[in-house]
């Protein structure tokens, strides 16, 4: 599997948690305080999250880290 395998599955991961809690793309950016630009790039597999944004990613989405990571390995 590639790197960008595993940016995809992990943007897919975030579309899906941040649309089951309701949640665009700007809703999510400001709740993390991160940019609406970086969430696009992330749920389309174009970036490599950093593990503090990892983290607030996982705050504003109400789960941990580790949750937002399944289905990874």
């Amino acid at each position: 599997m590639t790197a960008n395998y595993h940016l995809k599955k992990f943007g897919d991961r975030l579309r899906n948690l941040r649309k089951a809690k309701g949640l665009s793309q700007e809703e999510l950016a400001e709740i993390a305080e991160l940019h609406r630009n970086y969430i696009g790039g992330i749920e389309r597999g174009e970036r490599n999250v950093a593990l503090l944004n990892i983290i607030r990613l996982a705050q504003a989405l109400e789960v941990s880290p580790s949750e937002l990571l399944k289905g990874l390995e």
